[in-house]
This record gives structure tokens, sequence and C-alpha cells, in this order.
């Protein structure tokens, strides 16, 4: 019997794919301009960050929401570099302290939980990412935490019911990403900090 397939996976790598293309050719026309001599305007500065800001989200989510077959990986280089262009202007750090190539299905749990904790830094933050062995170790740190307690019992309470919303969509998915390849989570949750081993 055939497995079935992933369709929350294949809809975000479907997506991701027919994004990336567009937004390569917006950032290479402004390029473009710029080096026919149009001059850098404000409204042309605004173009750039803009299409350089998609082009950052729709990679984090092509790792996060994408497939991810057990025999695929991703190298430190595409990682950090994802990472990076994310954190750009933004209010959250990522430090990545993971040597090497890494199986895409343990970077899509990490990215799952980076977006949860997203939610809980409204004030932003520092998010490190570590593995010991085949252990990985998430932690973010932060002046102010947002804990909403039923998103997160729900990472760990199967039986937890929970209204989503579009922005929460990373709570209901993970669990699912989780028990498809066996990992548990392990949460504490202090004052100012999120430990989150898998």
């Amino acid at each position: 019997m055939s497995r079935r397939p992933d369709l929350t996976a294949l809809v975000g790598s479907r997506i991701c794919h027919d994004l990336i293309s567009p937004l390569g050719a917006i950032g290479n026309g402004v390029e473009l301009m710029g080096l026919s001599g149009v001059s850098q305007t404000p409204e042309m500065a605004l173009i750039e960050e803009s299409v350089q800001n998609a082009n950052a989200r729709i990679r984090f989510f092509r790792v996060a929401y994408g497939g991810a077959s057990p025999d695929q990986s991703l190298s430190r280089a595409e990682i950090t570099a994802t990472l990076l262009a994310a954190a750009r202007g933004g209010r959250i750090s990522y430090l990545w302290d993971v040597p090497g190539d890494q199986p895409r299905p343990d970077v899509r749990i990490a990215f799952l939980l980076l977006q949860c904790m997203e939610a809980a830094l409204p004030m932003g933050g520092e998010i490190k990412v570590s593995r010991d062995g085949a252990v990985w170790q998430i932690h973010a740190e932060t002046e102010r935490l947002r804990i909403e307690e039923p998103l997160w019992d729900s990472l760990i309470n199967p039986r937890a019911r929970v209204n989503f919303t579009a922005a929460q969509v990373q709570f209901a998915l993970l669990p699912e990403v989780l028990a498809e390849h066996d990992r548990k989570l392990n949460i504490a949750i202090g004052q100012t900090d999120i430990r989150v081993q898998f």
C-alpha cells in the first residue's frame, strides 16, 4: 500500500517554487535599473528591500513547509544564509551553532520551532540552535516573552484543542511532522527564555 502524500508539504513546495522565479526577476530588474544609471530613489530602495525580504521569507518557508524526505540534506552554508536573510532588518537574530550538512527533516523541525519561538518574542531577541549528538537544542532569549499557553501545550499534547489562526499554522503542523519522524519535544519556559529539545 502506497503512503499518502504529505499534501501540506506539496502545497508549500509548489507555492514557494512558483513565487521564487518572479521574485528573482523583479530583483534582477531592480539591479539592472541601478546598473543603467537610474538614480536610487526612496521608491527604488523600498522595492529592492521588499524583494529581498520576500525572497528571504520564501527561502525560509521552503524549508519549513516544503517536502523533506529522509535522504535529503541541507548544507550549513544554505541554512545560515537563509537565517541571515530572514533576520535582516528584523528584531530577531539567529545563531546556527550546528556544524556541517544536516538532514532536511531535522532542519524542517528546527525551522518550524523557530517560527513558534518568533511568535513568543514580540520585542525581538536571539534564538540559538545547537546539536549534541542526536539531540537538537533551541534556546530563545528575550527581555519579555508572550506565551500563549494553549499553543505551546498543543505541541506536546495531541489531545489539545486549539482554534489555530493562519499566523499560528506552525503550531498546528509541527506535531504532525514530529510524529512522522518519531520525534518528541521537551519544552522548558522561563521568565525570559524558552528551551526546546527534540
